[in-house]
């Protein structure tokens, strides 16, 4: 570890390291990102893994779509084994409200370029996913690249790439302080030493809030619970002679689901939500889990074992209750802070897998050659001034988005 370097990336999960590789990709190898514990440590490890290109916003969307063709460029390129599965993915519709929002979000991708996607009716889905019960459900929009990775090695990937192009990383050394100079670039006080960089980036995931306020910024973030359960081998699925089972996501149940080895992975996100540490997580939390609430996700739960009449009988192998970090309206924080010289954060990412390498290239490019080739508007930091660091507009406000992920926007 050297006493300067020309970027500190802090944080090593999926936002940190592909910050990392594209700042090297371009250019920028004098570059070092620290994490307090190691590479995946956080929220990465025990996210559920999987990736699809479609979001409501289409800038968004095309942020999605470069991160999944980048896994498979990072995966060549490092050498590591990301667990690939590319399944085709549906959402579907049991209203007709639904089914209509659905048909003008196709033609929003398409307008991007996401050209793979199209509407399916209930004959084709049962053929793509014979276990799910169909009644009342209007028909699904199918996405051929949708599927699910191994987190952890994603993390490694980018990590493994970006030193194989001259960045470099330290794990076991926690960032205790940061001290702005009068030149604008700052002095990072570690467990290991003091280094100065001219550039400081904030990719702290759960930690994002004390990172934030060691440079004097309430940043409007904070981690919420998350619960997916996965069931043990499943005859049903044992026996299928079909090629994998698609990535379903049941947008009117509140609940995705995919298929996990012989059996299932189901996710939920509750109305019944729960915030955890809204201050950031404790410094010594690392692969470790929330005790699981089956009881607050009853309702959801409820729905999705009747649409999904192979779980009733299928023995669960684990609960995950992990935290993620949200923001007010659900979009990353990315971007120079104003007014603070040199300091970037790319943080709130609570879809980091999806759009880590669309947010590492954006920054990335941003700093380097002045802005980032794509539209990242709804991304940038700025759009919230001085009343998003107020504690009980933050809490409601990513709450609300939380438990209204799934819910249609008009």
């Amino acid at each position: 570890m050297k006493s300067h370097y020309k970027v500190v990336v802090i944080g090593g999960g999926v936002v940190g390291t592909a910050i990392l590789y594209h700042l090297a990709k371009y250019g920028w190898s004098d570059t070092l990102l620290i994490e307090r514990n190691v590479l995946t440590s956080g929220s990465s490890w025990h996210a559920a893994g999987g990736f699809h290109a479609l979001n409501s916003n289409p800038n968004v969307a095309t942020l999605h779509a470069y991160t999944i063709d980048l896994l498979s460029e990072v995966e060549k390129e490092s050498g590591v084994n990301i667990s690939k599965h590319t399944t085709g993915g549906i959402s579907y519709a049991c209203n007709p409200d639904r089914w209509d929002a659905l048909k003008a979000g196709l033609r929003v991708f398409q307008s991007t370029g996401i050209d793979d996607v199209r509407m399916i009716g209930v004959e084709e889905i049962l053929e793509k996913f014979p276990f799910i019960k169909p009644d009342g459900i209007i028909g699904g929009m199918f996405a051929e690249n949708e599927g699910h990775i191994d987190p952890s090695a994603v993390v490694h990937s980018y990590a493994k790439a970006a030193r194989q192009r001259g960045a470099s990383i330290v794990e076991k050394n926690r960032v205790m302080e940061l001290h702005q100079k009068p030149d604008g670039s700052w002095d990072v006080v570690t467990e290991q030493g003091t280094i100065n960089a001219e550039h400081v980036i904030n990719a702290g995931g759960l930690w994002a809030k004390q990172v934030g306020r060691m440079a004097g910024l309430e940043l409007p973030v904070s981690p919420l619970e998350h619960m997916y359960l996965v069931t043990e081998a499943i005859p049903e699925i044992q026996e299928f002679k079909g090629p994998e089972l698609p990535t379903m996501v049941d947008l009117d149940g509140f609940s995705y689901l995919r298929q996990e080895q012989k059996g299932i992975l189901l996710g939920i996100y509750e109305v019944d939500h729960r915030h955890w540490n809204m201050d950031g997580a404790p410094w010594d939390y690392g692969f470790d889990l929330i005790q699981e609430d089956p009881e607050r996700i009853e309702h959801e739960l409820t729905l999705s074992y009747e649409r999904y009449p192979i779980l009733e009988t299928a023995g669960i192998k684990r609960w995950v209750n992990g935290a993620f970090t949200f923001t007010p309206d659900g979009n990353p924080l990315v971007g120079p802070v104003r007014g603070v010289n040199n300091y970037w954060v790319a943080c709130g990412v609570m879809a980091g897998f999806m759009q880590g390498g669309g947010v590492g290239k954006a920054l990335a490019e941003w700093m380097i050659f002045g802005e980032p080739q794509d539209d990242i508007f709804g991304m940038d930091i700025a759009r919230y001034g001085k009343h998003a660091s107020n504690r009980q507009y933050i809490k409601e406000t990513t709450g609300q988005f939380y438990s209204r992920r799934f819910v249609m926007t008009y």
